[in-house]
């Protein structure tokens, strides 16, 4: 075995670890958490509840923000073909007048609702404890520390960007295609040309009490 792909193999076994206690404890189902859309200032902030059933990965699997956007497709790809996923989402009406956290850990319960089986068992990226009746456990940095987790976290990552390049052809005027929403100063200089468009989040940031065009 090459060295590429022993260290592959090792750091697969070492993000397991979390995932291996929970069945050593008799737990048959555990699902990993995460979110992606918290920071922006547009868009809906999207969750993915994902059980890993086989851990061949032919595509690396690691925190989103370490990956680029080919690999994360193509992660992404990977992910469904060996793993059972559920997504949720909050959108930016629900995220207005709920607040963001409160709108993750709804995004989160729906994911795990998404799932085709049940978990009963469940670990959370951060510190996003969910009233949820499975057992679980939070991790801080935790794509980086399960894999079940990462795979979540890619998940999301994703489909949230893919959700924003649809809104680009909507909005072009925004670049929501290069910057996916969040306050870059293209955005924020588009939003002072152009005012809030109908998918831009009034509840928090510099332009929160513009508001929004209704189109």
């Amino acid at each position: 075995m090459s060295r590429k792909r022993e260290a592959l193999k090792a750091s697969k076994q070492d993000t397991f670890v979390y995932e291996q206690r929970a069945f050593k404890k008799g737990y048959k189902a555990v699902a990993g958490i995460d979110e992606a859309g918290r920071g922006p200032l547009a868009g809906p902030v999207v969750a993915a509840a994902v059980i890993v059933r086989q851990t061949d990965f032919k595509e690396r699997i690691d925190d989103s923000k370490k990956l680029s956007a080919s690999r994360r497709e193509r992660a992404f790809i990977d992910i469904f073909k060996r793993c059972e996923v559920g997504i949720g989402s909050a959108d930016v009406e629900e995220i207005d007048e709920v607040n963001i956290f409160r709108a993750t850990i709804l995004a989160m319960k729906r994911a795990v609702a998404e799932l085709e089986n049940r978990p009963d068992y469940l670990l959370i990226d951060g510190n996003m404890d969910l009233p949820l009746p499975e057992a679980r456990e939070c991790l801080i940095r935790g794509e980086s520390l399960s894999i079940s987790i990462a795979c979540a976290s890619i998940v999301a990552k994703v489909f949230r960007d893919r959700i924003m390049l649809e809104m680009d052809e909507i909005y072009p005027e925004y670049g929501f295609k290069k910057h996916k929403g969040y306050g870059t100063r293209e955005h924020m200089e588009a939003i002072r040309k152009y005012g809030l468009c109908r998918i831009h989040r009034n509840s928090f940031g510099p332009f929160g009490s513009q508001r929004r065009k209704k189109r």
